[in-house]
């Protein structure tokens, strides 16, 4: 039986098969890793690093050297992890992170083809929103959540506060913005989670192989974002 209505939008049995699992990864984990590096070796370590530190859902960017091969690699040796991708851009980007095993699927923008496309693979999809309009769109067309991107330009935490009152069954997860230091007040203003990059892997301590100090920020992030508040 198709999971697509006769106006080409997803089964609504098929969204929530989706949304489901997926949100309740987010619950329990608050953080996604997202990693960004022109080589594949970097990329490797870096979730190394991260999945070490206690991060269990981690984005290999599109855009990144040889992301298939990535997230195939940390599949195979992190299993009890989720290992997604990110900057997918078009359908030959969607159709490649599946083959690659891409457990979720992060877009900068908002793709109606796209969402379908993603609920008829099974994988979720959590494409970029910048309006109310947009966010509610793409929820409704299938969206498992909703990256509110980029976050720093459109007001941080006041935002996802303000979207709260209007759309708060709506999940959503800022990005573009997302420190060390307000994440908790993003999660704490109403985000289901939050996304962070450079944060997470400041360039000097990169480019020294300062390991374990980036792992130490992680368990720190993960400390204050996971402990339950009054």
């Amino acid at each position: 039986m198709s999971i697509i209505d006769d106006f080409g939008c997803p089964q609504e049995s098929a969204i929530s098969a989706l949304r489901s699992p997926w949100l309740k990864m987010l619950r329990q984990h608050r953080a996604i890793a997202v990693i960004r590096t022109d080589s594949i070796d970097l990329s490797l370590q870096l979730a190394k690093v991260a999945i070490e530190a206690g991060i269990g859902l981690v984005e290999i960017t599109w855009n990144s050297d040889q992301p298939g091969e990535t997230i195939a690699h940390l599949r195979h040796q992190f299993p009890h992890c989720a290992i997604g991708t990110g900057t997918v851009l078009s359908q030959e980007d969607l159709l490649q992170a599946v083959a690659s095993g891409a457990q979720f699927c992060f877009t900068p923008h908002s793709e109606p083809e796209l969402i379908t496309s993603a609920v008829a693979h099974g994988i979720p999809i959590i494409p970029g929103a910048f309006s109310p309009t947009e966010i509610v769109q793409a929820w409704q067309r299938g969206a498992t959540a909703v990256k509110v991107f980029p976050i720093k330009t459109l007001g941080g935490v006041d935002y996802i506060q303000a979207l709260q009152g209007p759309l708060g069954q709506i999940p959503l997860i800022p990005t573009g913005g997302v420190t060390l230091a307000n994440a908790q007040a993003f999660l704490a203003a109403g985000a289901i989670a939050v996304g962070l990059s450079g944060q997470l892997f400041p360039p000097h301590l990169v480019e020294t192989k300062a390991w374990r100090e980036i792992g130490d920020l992680i368990r720190t992030l993960l400390k204050e974002i996971q402990t339950p508040r009054d």
